[in-house]
């Protein structure tokens, strides 16, 4: 017996060895367990992260004044307790209105994993993505001498970019937008299949191996890959089509591309595709060997797929809530009724 527990521990162990490799192979790779290369790959060289940024882009984040109504933040759609989303099939923005494209929110997790941001990949990087929801109408609809003005208007903000960009800073709407960034740059979920790529045999079990085996083996890496496990443009309705393509206009950009979404805690950002309307993690699983790979997975395979998939839950940062400063008498007044 103890023989038969040893060869069967030797056997995972060089079961884990091959595996990394060939998850490697595939275009897998972990959140890097060192601090230093992470903060280097997370970072924005034309906007370093500071200690001062970040807590001031957290205040920004979860700062309602920035939208037109005074009630919608960023984190009203990418909700931290939720997942970086906010568990809707359509995104809803000022007014009680719906994404008019039916699009849901993608995570903000891991997004500085991304080559680019958006369903459509419009965006190249964080800071420039950030600057869009503030502005949409359907979404916070605050031009941005609105959002100057009611950041400029309240002397801690004033002097909490002072602190985090010197004295001589202008506030304009492209700074906030960027401190917001610095912050987003932040929220990496670390998972026990980072451990595992990052040499730990045991960090995933058996039966988690057997479903990355699975993953890989079916083609999933093909788009879902490098460190989001999603993140970059690819193509849509490959082999066949999904079967809510009515639901919404969205068709990708002008050559039908669409941003992978990541895989990253994707146990807590149900309803998935990119309308939302597939509640369940492996009907969303069997669609994507559909249309994506040609494949009908069976329901062992999506089993599998699935349990590896649950592996992917990381540790989230600790974000503390912050308190917000007071409006001051020269901040601009919200209209409720009108706006």
């Amino acid at each position: 017996m103890k023989a038969l527990m040893i060869s069967a521990i030797v056997a995972t162990t060089l079961m884990g060895a091959s595996l990394i490799d060939e998850a490697k192979t595939a275009g897998l790779k972990p959140i890097p367990s060192n601090a230093k290369a992470l903060e280097k790959l997370t970072s924005n060289t034309k906007n370093p992260t500071t200690a001062a940024k970040v807590e001031l882009g957290k205040m920004l984040y979860f700062e309602p004044r920035l939208s037109k109504s005074g009630l919608i933040s960023c984190n009203t759609c990418h909700n931290l307790a939720l997942g970086g989303s906010d568990g809707m099939a359509a995104a809803i923005g000022h007014k009680w209105t719906a994404n008019p494209h039916h699009l849901s929110s993608p995570s903000v997790y891991n997004a500085v994993f991304y080559s680019q941001q958006f369903w459509d990949g419009r965006s190249p990087h964080l800071e420039d993505q950030a600057q869009g929801p503030i502005q949409a109408g359907p979404e916070m609809a605050a031009p941005k001498d609105f959002v100057e003005g009611v950041v400029n208007s309240i002397p801690a903000y004033v002097n909490a970019f002072k602190k985090a960009y010197g004295k001589d800073v202008k506030v304009t709407f492209e700074k906030v937008a960027d401190t917001i960034a610095v912050f987003e740059r932040t929220l990496v979920t670390p998972s026990r299949y980072d451990a595992f790529l990052n040499g730990n045999k045991k960090a995933l079990t058996s039966a988690e191996q057997k479903g990355l085996k699975t993953f890989i083996d079916k083609g999933c890496a093909t788009c879902h890959n490098d460190i989001a496990l999603g993140g970059t443009m690819n193509a849509f309705n490959v082999t066949g089509q999904y079967k809510h393509m009515n639901v919404g206009d969205f068709k990708g950009d002008a050559n039908g591309m669409v941003r992978v979404p990541t895989l990253r805690n994707v146990t807590e950002t149900a309803p998935y595709f990119h309308n939302g309307q597939i509640a369940t993690l492996s009907e969303a699983i069997k669609e994507m060997g559909r249309i994506q790979l040609g494949v009908d997975l069976n329901d062992k395979e999506t089993a599998e797929i699935e349990t590896f998939l649950k592996a992917l839950e990381g540790k989230k940062p600790t974000v503390i809530y912050p308190m917000l400063p007071a409006s001051t008498a020269k901040t601009p007044k919200v209209d409720v009724v009108n706006n």
